[in-house]
């Protein structure tokens, strides 16, 4: 089904299912016998979510070769792995840069509350869909799981007025924060909202604030990405699961989110999967690099100053 206005979802449909994806994949990673990623959380959450292909993917009753190659999305598990690693680099650089408020857009099955070893003091803001923060609020209760962090989360769609939520949970604008917004600038939104999105972080972030995320899209318009795509719906079929990214992504060009930061005063460093792949000593990408998502997508580190 295509994305509409007003749509939902949940983390077992439509985009919710990709964080669930992207969930199984770090649980898979974290089974390496040298993990690029650990999380430990990864594998409970996704079970709850109970989707069948992503259960036994994280929990290791299949294997992640058999289906990287059926679904047409060679090297998945590296690559969540690797984005996870950047990701958990970024917040550790700005720990150590004395960043105390963590926001966290679009948390959906994110553990890093409970997972990362956070300074003493840090409050960690989680933002996401009041349904999927309940969900994975009880999944880690059940398992007896605490955050790392004080941890306040913010039940509210991206598409309401989550900034004055965020600030009514405690968030203090004159305080620098390390933002993330980890999986939602790719295709997820329509450009102006993604427009809007970073338009309403910026007076958010007091000097020295942080910013990280990737940024394209998870699709591509050529034919020989359209055919990707229809490949990989096609392959997910045969595993019980409808997932259709041409359908759940917006088309036409997104927002260049390093650009946007760099001409509103942020100084920003922008890296491709392969620099990814490499920092986080993985095997080479090879001719993956040059299929989509490896191709389309970009990540960006950003410090307002």
């Amino acid at each position: 089904m295509a994305r509409a206005e007003g749509d939902s979802w949940d983390l077992a449909n439509s985009v919710g299912a990709t964080a669930t994806m992207v969930a199984a994949a770090r649980a898979a990673a974290t089974r390496h016998p040298q993990p690029v990623v650990t999380d430990d959380f990864a594998e409970p959450l996704v079970r709850a979510v109970g989707l069948d292909v992503f259960t036994k993917l994280a929990s290791g009753e299949l294997d992640s070769d058999d289906l990287e190659r059926d679904v047409g999305f060679l090297r998945m598990v590296d690559t969540f792995a690797a984005r996870a690693r950047y990701f958990d680099d970024y917040f550790a650089a700005a720990g150590q840069a004395g960043l105390l408020q963590v926001v966290i857009i679009a948390s959906g099955l994110d553990s890093r509350a409970y997972r990362l070893r956070w300074p003493i003091g840090t409050t960690v803001y989680e933002i996401d869909q009041p349904e999927v923060i309940a969900f994975k609020m009880a999944t880690m209760a059940e398992i007896g799981a605490a955050p790392t962090a004080q941890l306040r989360t913010v039940g509210i769609d991206l598409r309401e007025d989550w900034p004055a939520a965020l600030q009514e949970a405690g968030f203090d604008p004159a305080h620098p924060t390390a933002w993330l917004a980890e999986g939602v600038l790719i295709g997820w939104l329509p450009a102006e909202a993604e427009v809007r999105l970073l338009d309403s972080i910026i007076p958010l972030s007091a000097e020295g604030s942080r910013f990280a995320a990737d940024f394209g899209t998870v699709t591509g318009s050529s034919p020989e990405a359209k055919e990707q795509a229809r490949l990989t719906t096609e392959g997910w079929r045969r595993w019980g699961l409808e997932m259709d990214l041409t359908a759940l992504t917006y088309p036409g060009e997104h927002t260049d989110v390093a650009a946007l930061l760099h001409e509103n005063g942020w100084e920003t460093t922008v890296s491709r999967l392969t620099d990814l792949f490499s920092a986080a000593g993985l095997p080479e990408l090879g001719q993956v690099a040059q299929q989509v998502p490896a191709s389309t997508i970009k990540f960006v580190r950003a410090v307002r100053v």
